[in-house]
């Protein structure tokens, strides 16, 4: 990250949207041209004033008495520039709405794949609910600024500056006395545009806070109706609730003293135009139309400013939420495909099966952590089906996570086919590594759709076949569609087991050279098991595979077995080797026999 988060929370507005205006080309591009109808648009407003001047000097106080053909004249001229300012005002509004929500949707999309490109390490240090907030809550809240706040903005400064610079031709006595009055404002505005910013940051944080625990609710609305946590989780949502209001209503009171000094300033001020301009129409340096266009005039120049408060409340809020999306996409990813930085020094991975070797890596999860993994050299044959085995928490998962990239070590290296992995590009890679995670996750779509996620393109039929030829078709036809069943989100319309079977089909027709699971089979019934496991032989035919081995009985069917103890490989050999040896294996084994004899079996 080019700053740290703290210093992006600190920073000021034109900083924030200095950094962000070099994520959004298509935001850029859209700006002069907007800015050329915003003035044009607010040129346009001057023109009542001037007609107004005009009229009472020249048209109904003429030296030679009123002037119905000035009149007239003038008012077809204001006529006509009002009807092109009425054009121009259009013109303006539909290019920043399509302007913003061009931009605004490149952002979102920038935001959204870079949040997949964070390390799975880096996305478990985050509140799903935060990170989901990003993306959606805080790009909306900058998308209805951008169209309302923006468009607001955009004619507010150019009115400003035209109205200052026809007052100033008028009168400079009277226009120096508005700048004053509005000087101690400006000075206000500024002290106050901080405390907004901060009061908007906590605001977006805590918008985060009430998604997040919204979701985890939802999600895990199975758990809380088994426990009867009801009560307790709906006071933790109220909790969050709650701190989201007392920030907003915080937001609020900063808002009102914006409001209420914009008005005070603005009152003062025309109450000096009164009293100066009189003395100066006295003096005989003000004409009597003059003194009334400038009435109007200042009146452009104050409802900005009074309107300021509002713009200024939602430019806070949006960019609050800016920020926070900026920061998402600074933050540079831990684990970095090298064909993003120089697709010409990523390489591939061959089509075919895939050795794998550690050379002396260590893993640690933060800074000063235990290792999970520590001083692991060793090396994986081609077409070899490993398992590995240990007590929960001895390092198994970590070695997954390796292999696929999904981290990297801490120290040493991991290689595929002779390549280090950090100079594999990821397409390959995806390509080529499959890994079919234990819960098996589903979208909400239909068993065929979530199998084509492993190969885009592929008919029903395709799909059906790629079943029969896993021995799971009598399944698939057993289902109420077919493969044009729909699992539900998340899968939920199909049992745990089912979505297993789903998800073997998808990494089989993404034919991979590696396979890496997390046990399949942990937590089905007798029959799915089965089907699984015929599944799964079928499956790791041919290639090299890893296999997290919660059960002992994958571990017999392995070319070779892996025991991992506390980080390290304490031993390495068949299952028939290991078994009869004296050390840790033996005795995990003996304890699964022992429990499956009148037990479910343990997970190891």
């Amino acid at each position: 990250m080019t700053a740290t988060v703290a210093e992006h929370r600190s920073e000021g507005a034109l900083a924030t949207l200095r950094r962000g205006l070099r994520l959004m080309p298509e935001f850029r591009r859209g700006l002069p041209l907007t800015f050329a109808l915003a003035l044009l648009a607010t040129a346009g407003r001057v023109v009542v004033p001037v007609a107004v001047q005009q009229v009472v000097d020249r048209g109904l106080s003429g030296p030679g008495g009123p002037d119905g053909d000035l009149v007239r004249d003038v008012v077809v001229v204001c006529a006509v520039v009002v009807v092109l300012t009425a054009g121009a005002v259009y013109a303006m509004n539909v290019r920043l709405f399509r302007t913003t929500e061009t931009a605004l949707a490149g952002l979102r999309s920038r935001a959204f794949r870079h949040v997949h490109d964070l390390s799975v390490l880096h996305q478990q240090g985050q509140r799903r609910g935060s990170l989901v907030s990003r993306v959606t809550s805080d790009v909306d809240q900058l998308s209805t600024f951008m169209q309302w706040g923006g468009v607001l903005g955009v004619v507010s400064i150019g009115q400003l500056l035209v109205a200052t610079v026809v007052m100033a031709f008028y009168s400079w006595q009277l226009t120096l006395l508005v700048l004053v009055c509005f000087v101690p404002l400006g000075v206000a505005i500024r002290f106050l545009a901080r405390r907004l910013a901060a009061a908007y940051g906590l605001v977006r944080e805590r918008v985060g806070d009430v998604l997040a625990a919204v979701s985890e609710t939802v999600v895990g609305a199975p758990t809380v109706r088994a426990y009867g946590i009801r009560e307790r989780t709906a006071a933790r949502l109220d909790r969050a609730i709650g701190r989201h209001y007392r920030a907003q209503v915080r937001a609020q009171k900063v808002t009102a003293a914006v409001f209420v000094s914009g008005e005070v300033v603005a009152a003062l001020a025309n109450a000096a135009i009164i009293v100066v301009g009189v003395l100066l129409g006295v003096g005989g340096d003000l004409t009597a139309g003059t003194l009334v266009a400038f009435f109007f005039l200042v009146t452009l120049f104050v409802a900005p400013v009074q309107m300021a408060s509002e713009v200024l409340n939602e430019a806070q809020n949006a960019l609050a939420g800016f920020r926070r999306v900026l920061d998402v996409l600074q933050t540079e990813p831990d684990v970095r495909d090298p064909a993003a930085a120089d697709p010409a020094t990523a390489r591939e991975l061959p089509h075919t099966p895939l050795g794998v070797r550690f050379e002396h890596v260590t893993f640690r999860y933060a800074p000063g952590a235990p290792p999970a993994l520590q001083d692991v050299d060793l090396e994986i044959a081609p077409r070899r089906r490993v398992a590995i085995v240990g007590e929960t928490g001895s390092g198994k998962t970590t070695f997954a996570k390796l292999v696929t990239r999904l981290m990297d070590p801490t120290e040493g290296r991991v290689l595929l086919a002779g390549i280090p992995l950090e100079q594999v590009a990821f397409a390959s890679l995806r390509q080529r590594v499959v890994m079919v995670p234990q819960d098996g996750f589903l979208f909400d779509a239909t068993v065929a759709d979530n199998v084509r996620y492993g190969r885009p393109g592929l008919t029903d039929a395709d799909v059906h076949a790629a079943f029969e030829e896993l021995g799971l078709g009598d399944w698939v036809a057993g289902l109420a569609g077919g493969v044009t069943t729909p699992v539900g989100q998340r899968g939920e319309s199909l049992s745990a087991g089912e979505r297993q079977l789903v998800a073997v089909a998808r990494a089989y027709v993404a034919d991979p050279d590696l396979l890496v699971l997390d046990e399949a089979t942990s937590a089905v019934d007798p029959a799915t098991e089965r089907r699984l496991t015929h599944a799964l032989d079928r499956l790791t035919d041919g290639r090299t595979t890893l296999t997290i081995a919660h059960r002992l009985s994958t571990a017999e069917r392995a070319d070779e077995v892996l025991v991992v103890d506390a980080g390290r490989v304490v031993q390495r050999g068949s299952h028939a080797e290991l078994v009869d040896a004296d050390g840790p294996y033996a005795r995990l084994h003996a304890s699964w026999r022992r429990s499956s004899a009148g037990e479910p079996q343990p997970t190891a």
